[in-house]
């Protein structure tokens, strides 16, 4: 089946977010689309949508040596798919396309002599592709921000909140998640470069970290996102390289993650790499309101990135109790998340244990979610004693007045 985008005009509002984030490999041009839906991913009234279209004739391609006949009009990641690679799904092997708008670079192949993302890449006849670039071709990932934060992540310690700058952080595009609420929709579902976010080797990115740190004279280092776990070789080498330039005993190096692909293989991987701080934002408890927040299907791998959050905190406390600072996030919007399911979660943190530092977070109007209600003062304050009776020791609750706690 070939895919092609159809707008309603109706719902468009002209507000433009898909040709500024999305690198359109047809310039918009409805009648030549190949189908790879980023820009359906970015709108924020939903005016994009996916309808089959005409499947047109076979050209030939050649993969790591071996020639095939794919459909013209596809991307090489529909190409990949329908000769049988694993592309889109779990496994962090290549080719591996878990944001869909080309932000994270995890879907990277080489061709024609150049770095190709397989999402948004329509295949051309004759083209030659390796799915595994050549060793000269650095890894790279759309990055930005780079800049201080006063409050830092849910990762942060509560000491260092509102205390000056607590940290520096830098966000990468492309997300595995399609959260209708995202409050950073425009770096989660960017695939496009511009003056502030441009694609980085691991080296450029922890070059420019490490003289954004001495400018804000701030010991710790974040990464957030966007997922910043997607590209694992990207993050791996970022991570060894910000290590290896910050060798003093005070810094820290701190990544906030949705926690979906945290392995116990993955963790070690990342404290080898020099992590020292993890933030892990729990998006519920249940299968039904984790698909809710996230705006993932109900299929496996909803539930394995649901699983891999809990099971990271777990084997995080069990193992690395002393070593690596953990905090969490929790989403709190009554349209979300019931303040019972809230209780359940924090019963269950504090049987991991009970000083684990917990975020509560107010979800507010965002992206395609404008009709949410942030939640109030008095409710977050019911969250806080909720998460403090259920036994928790650390709770810093968000307000649109500051924070309540700990």
């Amino acid at each position: 089946m070939h895919l092609r985008v159809e707008k309603d005009k109706d719902l468009c509002q002209n507000c433009f977010s898909c040709e500024t984030l999305i690198p359109c490999p047809v310039n918009f041009q409805e009648d030549e689309c190949i189908g790879c839906g980023a820009c359906t991913l970015v709108c924020p009234f939903g005016a994009l949508k996916m309808v089959e279209g005409e499947r047109k004739e076979e050209i030939p391609l050649e993969i790591d040596g071996e020639n095939y006949l794919v459909y013209q009009g596809i991307t090489l990641k529909a190409a990949l798919e329908s000769l049988g690679h694993k592309v889109a799904g779990y496994h962090q092997g290549v080719p591996f396309a878990p944001c869909g708008t080309g932000g994270c670079y995890t879907c990277a192949l080489e061709g024609e002599g150049e770095i190709k993302r397989a999402c948004v890449t329509g295949v051309e006849e004759g083209m030659k592709i390796k799915t595994r670039p050549s060793s000269f071709f650095t890894p790279g990932r759309i990055v930005g921000g780079f800049m201080g934060h006063g409050v830092g992540g849910v990762g942060t310690p509560w000491d260092l909140k509102g205390q000056g700058y607590a940290e520096t952080v830098l966000f990468t595009a492309g997300c595995n998640f399609r959260c209708p609420q995202c409050q950073n929709w425009t770096t989660a579902f960017r695939g496009k470069e511009n003056v502030e976010c441009r694609a980085l080797t691991p080296e450029g990115a922890a070059e420019k970290m490490t003289k954004v740190r001495k400018e804000y004279r701030v010991n710790r280092m974040a990464i957030s996102g966007g997922e910043c776990t997607l590209n694992q070789e990207w993050l791996l080498g970022y991570l060894k390289e910000l290590k290896k330039l910050n060798p003093d005993g005070e810094a820290r190096f701190h990544v906030d993650t949705n926690g979906s692909l945290l392995t116990g293989d993955y963790l070690e991987e990342l404290i080898r790499a020099g992590m020292t701080d993890m933030g892990i934002d729990l998006k519920g408890l249940k299968g039904e309101t984790f698909r809710r927040i996230t705006g993932l299907d109900e299929d496996p791998l909803a539930k394995r990135y649901l699983d891999n959050a809990w099971q990271g905190v777990k084997y995080l406390r069990e193992n690395y109790r002393d070593r690596v600072f953990l905090g969490l996030g929790l989403p709190y919007n009554p349209d979300l998340i019931s303040l019972e399911e809230i209780k359940e979660i924090g019963q269950k943190i504090s049987e991991i244990d009970p000083y684990i530092q917990v975020c509560p977070l107010d979800y507010r109007p965002s992206f395609r979610r404008r009709d949410l209600e942030r939640p109030s003062y008095s409710a977050m304050e019911k969250v806080y004693r909720v998460l403090k009776g259920a036994g928790l020791k650390t709770v810093i609750c968000q307000t649109a007045f500051g924070f309540i706690g700990p």
